[in-house]
């Protein structure tokens, strides 16, 4: 295991004047791994096990929980992770919940009423596939909104969030960073495959047109919502076997962090083996 206090330095969202420049982030670095061999060995050795053990302390305590928020453009690799990584987990004590636009019922409450909806329960770890940042990002490119009303999501964002933490919810939020060129592969790949297609959509080269804008949208919210209690993490998402060896990592050492354990209830041991070995 590495040491994951140095993992989540290096990850870490850092605003400068409030904002984050992800210019500055690169999309294909692979920090603390030598080589994809090395990670998904360790992946599929190591921290798969690590996950499912730490995941069972969470859900056997069933006092706290984690929640993961995977944020990204498009093709990021958002269903990967849960794919790859969450999947190491007993889905007794997952929740996912993917986010798309809302549908009518949603609108007629304010923003953050069908992502309360979707929180986890004490002992579960829930996951964001895409998350309540969309109801920032999105209205702040297209204009739906205001800067005014933006910035009041921001405000209502960040004390929900500090609500979750009190509450005794860690949040885990990845924003995953993909490149340009890399984004345009994995649409080709998408486009070339029979059981990728049906992930294409056409809507999806709207959004690339507005490739800067959604960065810079992203890097005002990250620096405006990264937090003690709620950081933000920019996982290089170009190679897919680095993003899944990262988040894995966070998981595990947020879990760490928190040192759930097993309850131990008050139980005469001696006599209930007793009971169990008399005839009946």
């Amino acid at each position: 295991m590495i040491d994951i206090t140095e993992l989540r330095d290096e990850l870490r969202a850092r605003p400068s004047d409030g904002a984050v420049n992800l210019a500055g982030y690169p999309t294909d670095a692979t920090p603390f791994v030598d080589s994809e061999s090395d990670a998904v060995d360790e992946l599929e050795d190591d921290l798969h096990d690590a996950l499912f053990d730490r995941h069972e302390l969470l859900f056997a305590e069933e006092e706290r929980s984690v929640l993961l928020v995977l944020q990204g453009l498009d093709a990021s690799g958002k269903n990967g992770t849960i794919k790859h990584v969450v999947i190491a987990m007993n889905p007794a004590g997952v929740r996912v919940a993917s986010f798309a636009e809302p549908t009518e019922e949603e609108q007629q409450h304010e923003f953050l009423w069908r992502y309360r909806n979707e929180l986890p329960a004490p002992g579960q770890l829930g996951v964001f596939n895409r998350s309540h940042y969309e109801d920032l990002i999105v209205p702040s490119v297209t204009g739906e909104l205001s800067d005014n009303e933006i910035a009041e999501r921001i405000d209502a964002v960040n004390a929900f969030e500090s609500e979750l933490a009190a509450d005794g919810t860690t949040i885990i939020k990845c924003l995953l960073h993909i490149s340009f060129d890399e984004q345009r592969e994995r649409f080709l790949r998408r486009l070339r495959r029979d059981d990728k297609r049906w992930k294409f959509s056409v809507s999806d080269l709207e959004t690339r047109r507005q490739w800067d804008e959604f960065q810079a949208a992203y890097g005002e919210v990250v620096g405006a919502t990264t937090s003690e209690h709620a950081p933000w993490y920019v996982i290089p998402a170009d190679k897919k076997w680095y993003r899944n060896w990262a988040i894995a990592q966070l998981i595990i050492g947020t879990i760490d962090a928190m040192a759930p354990a097993y309850p131990q209830p008050d139980l005469d041991i001696d006599a209930l083996r007793d009971a169990l070995a008399a005839p009946n």
